[in-house]
Formats: structure tokens, C-alpha cells, sequence
């Protein structure tokens, strides 16, 4: 399947400070996501405008604190970096020119251990491992949407967390290329990591408290 094509390849377009001056319908690259300074947070996909939800709730923040500080302390002083949202990671499907890239998301907290991958205005490859927290403004169209580019483009683990249930489903990139399900992890159980050998991270720890 070819790319898509982009509105406007003219990188010089001027600044756009309106969300609303932006034609939802029409296919926009990374170039024109940077020209982009509205306050609306928004992601492409295959080069169509996904607006994302208003600021993560409280409970949405505690969640993505109690996975991402145990991310940072395991990792400490090795090579895989770990960031939270907002974070940009870019999906090249052939040139890494901002014109040539049409799907950029910001997942609640990613793992990247290739440093090659990194550059000063975020990530661009898929990461090693993507942590996404559900909440009730995410769409079942933006989920299908989102775990598609994730295993198109070869993220090796993909943790699904819901506040609701509080449970974590982990899929797993198999050796086809096609994720594979966890059992639903709850409350009281741990979850590790084949790509973070060693992590632990327990249920308990990630959705205790949050009252």
C-alpha cells in the first residue's frame, strides 16, 4: 500500500494556532504536526488528526506514576530509556523525512533500547515497549486504531492497563510479527517483561491508593 499524501508538502507553511483551523478530513504529515501550536494535544494516524483526551484524569496520573517509577528505577543505569507522555514517537514506514512520516503518537509511557532511535524531539522507530492506561474517553476505533500501528510497525510489548478493572492484558510480538494476548492480569498477581528481563511489577503497587 502506498503512502499517504500530505494536504501540502511545503514545509514553510506558517504556524496554525487554532485547532479548529485544521480540516480533520484532509491527511497531514509530521511536517505539518510541527507547525502546530495549539493547545489541543493531538496524534496522527496514517496521517488522519486523532484529537486526544483532555489532561489524564488524577487516577489516570497515579496509575502512570506507579508504573513509570518502578520503570526508572530498574532501568537506572542501563541502556534502555524509558519516557511518559507527552512524548512523541514517530512511525517511518520508509523515510524518516518529517514530509514522509504520517503516524505519530504519544503513548502513556514508552520503553526505547536502541538509542539510534532517540533524537531531540522524541523517538522515531517503534520503542521496545508500550505502556497505554484506558480511560473512559478512549474510543474502541482509537484502540483497533492504535494496537494496529503498534504491531505493524514491531513494538515488542504492549501493555493494555484499565483503571476500571484494574487489570493489565500484556500482548507479546511473535516471531510472525502478530501479537499474542497475556492472561488478564488483577489485584493481588505481578506481571514481568520479555523484553525487561527481571522487571516485576506488582498489581497491588500500580492500583493501591488511588481513592
Amino acid at each position: 500500500m502506498s503512502e499517504p499524501v500530505p494536504y501540502s508538502t511545503n514545509l514553510h507553511d506558517g504556524p496554525v494556532m487554532q485547532f479548529e483551523d485544521i480540516d480533520a478530513s484532509l491527511t497531514y504529515s509530521y511536517a505539518n504536526y510541527l507547525n502546530w501550536l495549539f493547545e489541543d494535544r493531538v496524534e496522527l494516524i496514517k496521517g488522519k488528526i486523532f484529537k486526544m483526551s483532555p489532561a489524564p484524569s488524577r487516577v489516570h496520573q497515579e496509575i502512570s506514576r506507579n508504573i513509570f517509577k518502578p520503570l526508572v528505577n530498574f532501568l537506572d543505569r542501563k541502556i534502555c530509556k524509558v519516557y511518559s507522555a507527552p512524548f512523541d514517537v514517530r512511525f517511518p514506514k520508509k523515510s524518516k523525512a518529517d514530509q514522509d512520516v504520517f503516524t505519530v503518537l504519544q503513548p502513556d509511557i514508552c520503553v526505547i533500547c536502541d538509542k539510534s532511535k532517540l533524537d531531540d524531539r522524541g523517538c522515531i522507530g517503534a520503542p521496545d515497549l508500550v505502556v497505554e492506561i484506558l480511560s473512559p474517553g478512549n474510543t474502541k476505533m482509537e484502540l483497533l486504531n492504535k494496537y494496529q500501528v503498534y504491531e505493524e510497525f514491531g513494538v515488542k510489548e504492549y501493555w493494555v492497563v484499565s483503571q476500571s478493572d484494574q487489570s493489565i492484558l500484556i500482548y507479546t510480538l511473535n516471531d510472525s510479527g502478530k501479537f499474542q494476548p497475556s492472561k488478564i492480569f488483577t489485584l493481588s498477581e505481578k506481571i514481568t517483561s520479555t523484553v525487561l528481563p527481571g522487571f516485576e511489577l506488582e498489581l497491588d503497587d500500580v492500583f493501591g491508593d488511588l481513592d
